[in-house]
């Protein structure tokens, strides 16, 4: 680490000044347009008609509705994608089979397909005249247009967070530690428990922090599953286009001003963990 860093200084010390201080102006310059000026721009406008009515915002049922909704699908969705994360990580990293690559790949496609069009999919297969969606209807299930579609869409858009942060860390540490406490007896979840999960900790609430912020501000997967039916599948993201199409401008961006918040307290979060895995890995 401090050889790194040493060379990054002698790197820095041969650039000349100007343009040093023209690249950190770029640099700070972009952050203050594209990140804090649009942040500041969602309390302003939340606050535009002072604290009374920002809060009187909240006192519509249909924004609670959505809060528990966002909670609620980010609640199931997590978790599932978490321990998703946790195997298909285990499984990539620690053993060869066939098919490894693909599912390599497969952990990669929410990155290069559009939400929109996943959203589209599960449509196409719960949807009421899908492959699925008659079969569940007999059933008394309803996926599309209910909770349960939204959770699919969140699941799609995030399950690659976890997974892909657990995948190299788990490759750069090896399974030494691991058949070391096999052959001392341990079985296969008791080494997991002590060895594998104690090494992967930061890494793993680092994945799911990232999942279950993703998850609360999703938009355009679950915008094509719920329906937009007004407090029953709204989400945060989606009842704040409802309300800004109403031209209700205040409401809208305090209920945005919450999901502001969440940004802002992942960053702060993010930051604490990667400091903590860096003191841990130089440990």
């Amino acid at each position: 680490m401090a050889g790194a860093a040493t060379s990054k200084s002698r790197i820095a010390a041969g650039e000349p000044l100007w343009l040093r201080l023209l690249l950190i102006a770029l640099a700070i310059s972009f952050l203050i347009l594209i990140v804090i000026l649009p942040i500041a721009a969602v309390f302003t406008e939340a606050l535009r008609q002072g604290i009374g009515a920002y809060f009187a915002s909240f006192d519509d049922p249909d924004v609670w509705s959505a809060i528990r909704l966002t909670l609620l699908v980010a609640a199931i969705a997590v978790p599932l994608n978490t321990l998703f994360g946790v195997v298909a990580s285990w499984a990539i990293a620690k053993f060869e089979f066939v098919g490894k690559s693909l599912l390599v790949t497969l952990i990669d496609l929410p990155f290069s397909v559009s939400p929109v069009v996943a959203g589209f999919v599960y449509v196409l297969v719960f949807g009421v005249h899908g492959w699925f969606g008659a079969w569940f209807a007999e059933q008394g299930v309803q996926i599309i247009f209910a909770v349960p579609g939204l959770v699919l869409a969140t699941m799609f858009v995030t399950f690659p967070f976890v997974a892909r942060e657990l995948i190299p860390l788990m490759e750069e540490q090896g399974n030494d530690e691991e058949e070391a406490a096999l052959s001392l007896g341990a079985s296969g979840f008791r080494t997991f428990l002590r060895v594998t999960l104690p090494n992967i900790k930061w890494g793993l609430l680092y994945g799911v922090l990232l999942c279950n912020a993703r998850a609360m501000g999703e938009f355009g997967a679950v915008s094509v599953v719920s329906g937009h039916i007004r407090g029953e599948t709204n989400t945060m993201p989606l009842y704040v286009e409802i309300l800004y199409n109403e031209y209700n401008f205040v409401a809208a961006f305090a209920v945005a001003s919450l999901l502001a918040m969440l940004a802002l307290v992942t960053l702060v979060l993010k930051k604490l963990i990667e400091w903590r895995f860096g003191a841990s890995t130089v440990g």
